[in-house]
């Protein structure tokens, strides 16, 4: 018999082997393929375990204990410096194909592929039902192309191995596919498992959380909307044909973007989801609460955690016993408008410097710790501020130190804290509804077609608590060009999926990287005098270094030394 250590033994590395660290590792018990797949118990724990791993690049802490790509970019400043640092390797532009401390970027998604394609190669022989195997193989499918797309945002076209299990004396030497192939593998998949799975509606309330048709076609459009982008558009960093052709699609064809506006309309259309609205409670309550309560509207796919404290104990300023992680930017606080949804710049906005958090979108206020912020403190079991000028204690600025004047509160609990008592009932945000909208507003402009971009903005911006202004445009300006509505749609997606692991693929699919993440990031120096207060924007204390190779990440060294038919990224 084949031990279970096949399962551990990863084509993630396309040729490396390790053993897995869950209840299948064989050095732990004596578990076999056979004694696996033919107890319909463990056959479903065989799946569970593939679904474990979906947020491996949401996990706030997923490269250390206090890692994540928000921190590589221009929207937070890292709270560390060691050069062993691995979002240092990022922000600091080390990064290279020897240097590459973040291997789960690529072994994560390919282990849980074999695994995959070892459920889908033992499942008929499994004591389940014919329903319950044709769903879990569509189940399956999807958390293939899940793994394959995280793939692709990161390295371009990669080895598609089909539903190969590799074995480990197997030598693989695959050569990469086309990006275009990969993408139309990932589509035709997910179509596939769309039509095999039920709806949302259709789950029983035991099941809530498992894979459905709406999710198969979000994911879809996600995969649409990055290969319409500049990067994955004709926007190849190479003169290499070949390469070119594996990095991206060669030539610009605006039809790409008008597949991702199907793609995403489809979704939208199914009626299945709506964003999280609670205007009463206060304005745009229903934007904070959407990540607090596990069960809601707007989640199409996300990782269940139970009862936790995940996110406070990762972005907490030290005062409630976090780890004051992914300190938010000058850069990012001005990209939030006010409450008529107007931009800080504008003239008209009513935008006081010497007063610059009041009257912001209400979002301002759910994503970020303002200085004099009210937050749970526990040794007084109630509301307190927090205080983030230069001198106050613990959570204040320093001009040496890495903090910026703010800490994230997104998708915190304002009303427990790191080292509270208290949980909430959360899970992790890797698909929602606000992302489907923003994606369908960016595709659908890109076509040349601003005008149908306008009602998803402003669903957007209702939900937010903006006031919607006398032309009811909630602060946008009317009849925007493309070129004018392309912007607005970045900085609606910026502030709208902060911290959700987005800005670091959006400026790279966007190719604005070397723009805006070269140089210094903002931060705000606060100075109190008695109870009057100033404020000072002033610069990190260490520049981030973004060079055209690093709008894809290199190929590992040891997996193409291990694999010589497997071309490198251009630059590297």
């Amino acid at each position: 018999m084949k031990k279970i250590l096949l399962i551990g033994c990863i084509i993630g590395s396309l040729a490396a082997c390790k053993t897995s660290d869950d209840f299948l590792d064989p050095k732990t018990n004596a578990l076999t393929e056979e004694t696996v797949f033919s107890d319909s118990t463990r056959t479903m724990a065989f799946l569970f375990r593939i679904y474990s791993d979906v947020g491996f690049s949401f996990n706030k802490g997923r490269w250390d204990s206090h890692g994540n790509t928000e921190e590589a970019t221009d929207d937070a400043e890292y709270r560390y410096s060691g050069t062993g640092q691995k979002a240092v390797v990022l922000y600091s532009g080390t990064v290279s194909p020897t240097n590459f401390p973040f291997f789960e970027f690529w072994s994560t998604p390919y282990t849980n592929i074999r695994r995959v394609n070892l459920l889908l190669q033992k499942l008929p022989q499994a004591p389940l039902s014919a329903k319950l195997k044709t769903q879990m193989a569509a189940e399956a499918r999807f958390l293939r192309a899940w793994y394959y797309h995280w793939l692709l945002i990161s390295f371009g076209g990669v080895p598609l191995v089909g539903d190969k299990v590799y074995e480990i004396t197997d030598f693989i030497n695959e050569p990469r596919n086309s990006y275009a192939e990969c993408v139309s593998y990932l589509t035709s998949e997910l179509d596939a498992a769309a039509a095999q799975l039920p709806s949302k509606n259709e789950y029983s309330e035991q099941d809530y959380g498992r894979i459905t048709k709406g999710a198969c076609l979000a994911l879809k459009a996600r995969v649409l909307l990055n290969a319409a982008s500049p990067l994955f558009n004709g926007g190849a960093e190479t003169q290499n044909a070949d390469l070119a052709k594996i990095v991206s699609n060669p030539t610009y064809d605006v039809a790409h973007w008008q597949k991702a506006a199907d793609a995403a309309l489809a979704v939208i259309n199914s009626n299945e989801y709506s964003l999280y609205k609670d205007n009463i409670t206060a304005p745009g309550n229903g934007f904070a609460q959407v990540f607090l309560e596990r069960v809601n509207p707007e989640y199409i796919f996300f990782q269940n955690r139970g009862a936790n404290r995940d996110m406070e104990g990762f972005y907490n300023m030290p005062t409630r016993g976090g780890g004051n992680n992914a300190m938010p930017t000058q850069n990012l606080v001005d990209a939030f408008p006010m409450k008529n949804g107007k931009a800080i710049t504008d003239a008209t906005s009513g935008y006081d410097p010497k007063n610059p958090y009041k009257d912001r979108d209400p979002r301002f206020g759910y994503s970020i710790v303002y200085n004099e912020s009210l937050y749970y403190l526990a040794s007084a079991n109630a509301l307190r501020p927090v205080y983030t000028h230069e001198g106050a204690a613990t959570d204040g600025f320093t001009i040496a130190g890495q903090t910026t004047g703010y800490y994230t509160r997104k998708m915190c609990d304002v009303n427990i804290s790191a080292n509270s008592s208290f949980n909430t009932n959360r899970g992790w945000p890797l698909l929602r509804y606000a992302e489907i909208l923003l994606n369908y507003a960016e595709a659908i402009n890109e076509t040349g077609k601003p005008e149908l971009a306008y009602p998803k903005l402003i669903e957007l911006r209702e939900r937010a608590g903006i006031e919607p202004g006398s032309n009811n445009l909630y602060g946008l300006k009317a009849g925007m060009t493309k070129e004018e509505m392309r912007e607005v749609i970045r900085n609606e997606r910026r502030i709208e999926l902060s911290f959700e692991d987005h800005r670091w693929n959006d400026i790279r699919r966007w190719k604005i990287a070397m723009a805006v993440n070269n140089g210094f990031n903002k931060r705000m120096r606060i100075i109190k005098n008695g109870t009057t207060y100033t404020y000072e924007v002033t610069e990190s204390i260490r520049r981030h270094n973004f060079r055209p190779e690093m709008y894809l990440l290199p190929i590992p060294d040891s997996e193409v030394r291990k694999a010589p038919a497997m071309l490198q990224n251009p630059g590297w």
